[in-house]
C-alpha cells in the first residue's frame, strides 16, 4: 500500500522542514513542496499561474504515485481551502493509496516567533506576518487531521504525523 501525505498549514508553521525529515525517516519516499511548482520571479498569483501550479502539482504527484520506487509521497503546501485539497485528489489515481490529510496548526504567538526568526534570517519578508496569521482560523474548517505544533520541534512534528497516520 502506498501512502500520500497532504500536509497543509499556514506559511512559516514548519511544513517543509517536517516533510523533509519525514522523507529521511521513511524508506522509498519522496518529498514535494507545492511552492517549488511555481517558484517564479516575479512571483505572480493570477488565474493562469494558479491553473499552472495545480497542473504541475498533480502531474508530479501522479508520477510519484505511479512509480514503483515510491511508497511514501509527502506533499506540503499551504492547503488552506477544502476545494484545493479536493481538486488535487480529484486529479490523482488514488486506488491502492492511503491518503493522509493533515493540517499543522499553532498559536498565533508561536507562529509569530517562527516567522520573526525567518525574517531576521532573510528567508521571509516582514509582510508575511499578517498574511500567515490571517490563515490560522481557516484550518479548523478543513476535513483534515489537526496537529498542534506550537510546542513541537520539526523532528517531533514529523514523528507525530507518522504516529497519527499509524505508520511505523
Amino acid at each position: 500500500m502506498k501512502h500520500l501525505y497532504l500536509i497543509g498549514g499556514t506559511m512559516g508553521i514548519g511544513k517543509t522542514t517536517a516533510g523533509k525529515i519525514m522523507k529521511n525517516m521513511l524508506n522509498h519516499s519522496v518529498f514535494l513542496d507545492g511552492d517549488w511548482c511555481w517558484d517564479m520571479n516575479p512571483f505572480q498569483v493570477t488565474d493562469e499561474t494558479k491553473k499552472m501550479v495545480m497542473k504541475n502539482i498533480c502531474c508530479l504527484l501522479q508520477n510519484f504515485l505511479s512509480c514503483s520506487a515510491c511508497e511514501h509521497v509527502i506533499f506540503c503546501w499551504v492547503l488552506h481551502e477544502q476545494d484545493i485539497i479536493q481538486e488535487i485528489l480529484d486529479h490523482l489515481d488514488c486506488r491502492d493509496v492511503s491518503v493522509h490529510k493533515i493540517s499543522l496548526i499553532c498559536t498565533p504567538g508561536k507562529l509569530r516567533e517562527r516567522l520573526e526568526k525567518d525574517v531576521e534570517q532573510g528567508i521571509r519578508s516582514p509582510g508575511i506576518f499578517e498574511r500567515s496569521l490571517a490563515r490560522i482560523p481557516l484550518y479548523e474548517k478543513l476535513d483534515t487531521l489537526k496537529i498542534c505544533v506550537s510546542e513541537l520541534t520539526p523532528q517531533e512534528t514529523a514523528e507525530k504525523i507518522l504516529q497519527v497516520c499509524n505508520i511505523e
